[in-house]
């Protein structure tokens, strides 16, 4: 394949780029863009969607992608720098010190799905989870570059509410002002991976060097800027293109396992996130689905189903501008 491409973990259905990026203080740094690829030989949509995935996490939803696809749109994902297929040997997992750093993998991703489809090619920003902070901010800062954003449980404030995020920010600031890898106590019992993760309990077949159980270790540094974000979303944004905000239904979050995590979003508090998503923009479409899980596209089938009924909705009355 010259161009760069190469068939992906994922299957003969998905090709993979790596997108060199500059280099930081522990050396060499890539992104992966992974594009679905069916086979439809000849055809050049003229809408595409690039989805972000969220924190100790990568794509892997295939069946995401062929949603999207089956309509005619093309699909892409980004693996950030230092997750999934973008990790490398000497780099700290999922490290960053601002959010601003992706900007540098979305605008390659994004130069890279127009010099495929042209430059006049509609594109859709999906994300999930810390994705869905990552790409708010980005298009608050980047006005006219995508025509819609799709967030999938997007991590808009800190669980429990902007009083524990203000009460908690001056102390992580304190620690990653000196000793920014710090990891922080890890609280992950391993719950959300019980539910989603074959090898844990769950449906879906994951990788788990990429997603591990429990999470990537959460370091000081990394959580600022995620702190960071947080304030800034709840200062108020202004995106400039239409957003959909889809939640889970209800929130079991408890220190004991419980079946009833199953049908709740158990790493989120969907109430909070509910209110802050009316300080994205103008034109916020909330959506909650009931029985859905954290990522909504790994729900149990009837609810992940709802989700994409949802989604195409919305999308077609609002998502190409």
């Amino acid at each position: 394949m010259p161009d760069g491409w190469v068939t992906d973990v994922l299957g003969d259905d998905y090709r993979a780029l790596t997108l060199p990026l500059a280099d930081d203080d522990e050396g060499e740094v890539v992104a992966t863009l992974v594009r679905h690829d069916p086979g439809l030989v000849g055809l050049r949509p003229a809408r595409a969607v690039l989805y972000l995935h969220g924190w100790s996490d990568y794509f892997f939803q295939t069946g995401l992608a062929e949603f999207w696809t089956a309509q005619g749109i093309a699909f892409y994902a980004l693996d950030l720098r230092k997750y999934g297929r973008s990790l490398r040997e000497h780099q700290t997992p999922g490290y960053v010190e601002t959010l601003v750093t992706y900007d540098e993998e979305i605008d390659a991703a994004l130069a890279t799905i127009h010099a495929e489809l042209g430059p006049h090619c509609a594109v859709l920003l999906t994300a999930h989870s810390t994705g869905g902070l990552v790409t708010a901010l980005w298009a608050d800062r980047h006005p006219g570059r995508v025509t819609g954003l799709a967030l999938n449980s997007p991590w808009l404030e800190l669980q429990g509410s902007s009083i524990a995020r203000t009460v908690s920010t001056p102390a992580v600031a304190q620690i990653a002002r000196f000793h920014p890898r710090t990891p922080l106590p890890n609280i992950d019992p391993g719950y959300y991976a019980r539910v989603v993760d074959e090898h844990s309990g769950g449906t879906w077949v994951t990788d788990p060097h990429w997603r591990p159980n429990p999470s990537f270790p959460v370091r000081a540094g990394w959580l600022r800027a995620i702190l960071a974000g947080h304030a800034t979303v709840a200062a108020g944004l202004s995106i400039d293109v239409p957003v959909l905000v889809s939640l889970s239904a209800r929130t079991h979050i408890n220190p004991r396992w419980s079946e009833d995590m199953r049908a709740a979003d158990i790493v989120l508090d969907v109430e909070t996130i509910a209110r802050r998503a009316s300080s994205l923009g103008d034109t916020v479409t909330l959506v909650r689905i009931d029985g859905g899980i954290h990522d909504l596209a790994l729900s149990p089938p009837g609810p992940r189903a709802q989700f994409y009924r949802q989604l195409a909705r919305w999308s077609l009355a609002y998502g190409w501008g």
